[in-house]
């Protein structure tokens, strides 16, 4: 990775040590905790109760929950607070759809600067008031989510040749996200739920872009996302294929999360363990949607399963994705306790 020639931030190195003496646990689902506030529309522009936010659109807001770190910051960072006092070791900020691609869904591109300043800011704030009680360090992970458009796959069954978004596109988006991020004090750079490797790469190059601006090399995370039974993501790779894809960016962690629960997730996770030479993070969903799109798995199931990814020697960050709670990360945390992290294979 190019930022080998610039000195690590003082969080990657406290991360590194935490890291070689347990397993680190990564939050849960910010989306599920958000849906049980039940806000409506007025209180997501913020013109109920909360912030009314400096940048105009007339689209419906309701569902654009990055923006919430604007409106409604008190109740995000209690979010974030529970997950810390939960056990979490690493907390993911709220902006998994903070680019001007995905903002452009809501008129909001205008806002994706102060969207990752500020989502990286509430977390820390968060982090200090659980540290100020228990001593315990803790990590702000700056999350990239995948965007609503792909590189590799055309929307058009009409026109395969098609994109909706050049490799180009989704870099300046992403410099942008990870800039802001950065400014907010992110200690650690999240690329996660990755369903095209060709997206993630455009990722990657923005991060490492942002890194050579700031002057530090920050941890960098890699989370990719196996869509069904087939092992493969969307964009067609194996476990294998996709590490061979990304390796080249010395990720401090690689990892899947998301579309699968723990048990189906497990055998891709052991692919990957198997042939990556760097740290491997796993964050399951609480098992698969039912038929109402609800997550029934309760935190002691999920938590006996990722006990098993710790048991096995697999896993040296493990945290939830869809569906789990503090309560998920409670028990995940407790489970995985008692184990010692991945030993990292040495390859040629």
């Amino acid at each position: 990775m190019m930022t080998g020639r610039l000195p690590p931030s003082p969080a990657f190195e406290a991360l590194n040590r935490a890291a070689a003496e347990r397993i680190l646990i990564l939050d849960g689902a910010m989306g599920t905790q958000i849906q049980n506030l039940g806000l409506g529309e007025d209180d997501y522009t913020g013109h109920g109760s909360g912030h009314v936010c400096r940048h105009h659109s007339d689209h419906p807001q309701k569902g654009n929950n990055d923006l919430l770190i604007l409106t409604q910051p008190e109740a995000v960072e209690e979010i974030h607070y529970r997950y810390a006092m939960a056990g979490a070791d690493i907390v993911e900020t709220n902006t998994f759809s903070s680019t001007t691609i995905a903002q452009a869904d809501y008129a909001l591109e205008a806002a994706v600067h102060d969207l990752n300043v500020e989502g990286a800011r509430v977390v820390r704030r968060a982090l200090d008031r659980a540290t100020a009680q228990d001593g315990k360090p803790r990590w702000v992970a700056g999350a990239l989510g995948p965007t609503n458009r792909t590189a590799s796959i055309s929307p058009d069954v009409n026109n395969p040749g098609f994109r909706a978004v050049t490799f180009d596109e989704l870099r300046v988006a992403y410099l942008q996200q990870a800039t802001g991020l950065i400014a907010g004090g992110a200690d650690i750079l999240l690329i996660e739920t990755i369903f095209d490797t060709l997206n993630a790469k455009a990722a990657i190059f923005a991060c490492i872009e942002a890194m050579e601006a700031h002057g530090r090399a920050l941890p960098l995370m890699i989370s990719g996302t196996i869509t069904d039974a087939s092992g493969r993501t969307l964009s067609g790779q194996t476990p294998t294929a996709f590490w061979h894809s990304v390796r080249h960016a010395n990720p401090w962690t690689v990892g899947l999360n998301c579309a699968l629960g723990a048990e189906a997730m497990r055998p891709h996770l052991a692919e990957m363990a198997g042939v990556a030479d760097t740290l491997i993070c796993a964050y399951p969903n609480a098992g698969l949607p039912n038929a109402f799109g609800e997550y029934d798995e309760g935190p002691d199931d999920t938590a006996r399963q990722v006990a098993e990814f710790a048991r096995e020697g697999l896993v040296n960050v493990v945290g939830g994705c869809c569906g789990t709670t503090p309560d998920h990360i409670r028990a995940i945390a407790e489970a995985v306790a008692q184990f010692s992290p991945r030993k990292v294979p040495e390859y040629a």
